[in-house]
């Protein structure tokens, strides 16, 4: 296991809690104290974060906001199944090298060895993540984002253990590639399966939840500042009701966010079970939940939510 640290004079890794918590905040990312602590102690001591939580709870979006704050770029890994570690790291630019090796023989070239060394070079090499990740960069280690681990299977599980033990990849062509300095690692699940314990050892881990009324208010005020205070507690109300009713997918911060942005794009000003059931495409995404909401249910959250405002 890699123990070099990141620097202790750059970005949100040399300050307090309370700074990570700030810095976040300027980028429309709010959170609460425990996430902005493992984010710090992630930062410091250079371990990867592994976040796991239902969709739409603003995993993927942290590691934006680290990025930003840390003036890093940004890599994003999107996994899915069936993905393999060539695809992760590398693959060879095929047309690229066809079309050299035509060329050499029309040249009368052709040299064996020569023309291999030359089509297995960096020149050929189309560089996936993991391989972006390892290269050295001038603003600081990028942030390496790997995000649905769970949509992958355990074989790249382990092989992903082993890349982000000794923060190196290799290719069989060119040798082994190592990190000059550590990438930020941020690994995400919606936890549709279990990962591997070996992997979670590798990271600080932290649950990531629905935040409560006041936080995702918060939350809305940042991300869609044009709204009105009336409007997005209504829409934070509303939303905060409808995930304790039984739905097969209960809508996300995301869905929120989205909302609040149709509702604005319509000239809303105050919600209305006509206008709930004309909207509900962006908060809901299963038919069988839309279903469950028709005017009437959604006149019956609102009624709920008016009695508890007053």
């Amino acid at each position: 296991m890699v123990t070099a640290t990141r620097g202790e004079g750059r970005g949100m890794a040399a300050e307090t809690i309370d700074a990570v918590q700030a810095a976040l905040g300027r980028q429309g990312y709010v959170c609460g104290r425990a996430l902005a602590t493992v984010v710090f102690l992630s930062l410091r001591l250079g371990r990867p974060l592994f976040l796991e939580g239902e969709a739409g709870t603003g995993k993927t979006e942290i590691a934006k906001a680290i990025a930003a704050a840390e003036g890093r770029r940004l890599i994003r890994l999107q996994c899915y199944e069936g993905l393999d570690a060539a695809s992760a790291v590398y693959e060879w630019n095929f047309a690229a090298q066809m079309i050299a090796i035509r060329a050499a023989e029309a040249e009368g070239s052709a040299d064996r060895d020569v023309l291999r060394d030359e089509l297995f070079s960096a020149d050929y090499l189309i560089e996936r993540p993991l391989l972006q990740a390892m290269r050295p960069d001038p603003a600081g280690a990028p942030v390496l984002l790997i995000d649905e681990i769970d949509r992958t299977d355990e074989p790249f599980e382990a092989f992903l253990l082993e890349a982000l033990s000794d923060y190196q990849v290799t290719i069989p062509e060119l040798g082994t590639i190592a990190a000059p300095e550590p990438p930020i690692v941020i690994l995400t699940s919606n936890r549709t399966r279990e990962v591997h314990d070996a992997l979670k050892r590798r990271c600080l881990y932290h649950w990531v939840d629905y935040p409560d009324l006041e936080r995702e208010l918060a939350i809305l005020k940042a991300r869609v500042p044009e709204a009105s205070e009336a409007l997005s507690r209504a829409v934070v109300g509303f939303v905060q009701r409808l995930r304790g009713e039984d739905l097969f997918k209960r809508p996300g911060v995301a869905e929120t966010i989205d909302w609040a942005k149709c509702l604005l794009a319509l000239d809303v000003i105050e919600l209305s079970p006509e206008v709930i059931a004309d909207t509900l495409g962006a908060i809901l995404k299963y038919q069988d939940d839309i279903q469950k909401l028709q005017v009437s249910e959604a006149k019956r959250l609102l009624d709920a939510l008016a009695s508890e405002a007053v």
